[in-house]
């Protein structure tokens, strides 16, 4: 699926490259991280990570590689999918979730904006990208179950 969602960024940003943004799935191996994929019928649907690190540094996370497959879109997914990043980021002490998207994933945009995530100062590989949204939401460590 992370092919899947380079051609999702090639064809929304045009460019060979997809995201440029060197990832090791270490980086999503508990306690530093965790990765999740969510499932229809046996088949992987949806999927979504974070990372410990960010402009707080490790008090922060860094959500990535958010996606749901096309056709399972419209389906509540991605809100699931967040919604376990949040839950499972708090219960590890994490403090606040940062992302980076862009403006040509406005369906995005609109999914965090919704639940709670607001406008940051730039951060990180894509801190100088005009076409980047950088957005955080603080998270509640003392109620996560």
């Amino acid at each position: 699926m992370t092919e899947e969602v380079q051609e999702e960024y090639r064809r929304r940003y045009g460019g060979p490259d997809g995201d440029a943004l060197p990832i090791d799935a270490d980086e999503f191996l508990p306690p530093r991280g965790y990765f999740l994929a969510g499932y229809e019928d046996g088949v992987v649907a949806a999927m979504g990570g974070w990372r410990r690190g960010g402009p707080a540094g490790d008090d922060d996370a860094e959500i990535k590689r958010m996606y749901v497959r096309p056709a399972f879109r419209g389906r509540g997914y991605s809100r699931l999918i967040l919604s376990e990043l949040e839950r499972s980021a708090a219960r590890a002490g994490i403090v606040r979730l940062v992302l980076e998207t862009g403006l040509e994933q406005p369906e995005a945009i609109a999914l965090y904006r919704s639940t709670g995530y607001e406008d940051v100062e730039p951060f990180g590989f894509y801190a100088g990208n005009d076409d980047s949204v950088h957005l955080a939401k603080a998270l509640d460590v003392m109620s996560a179950p």
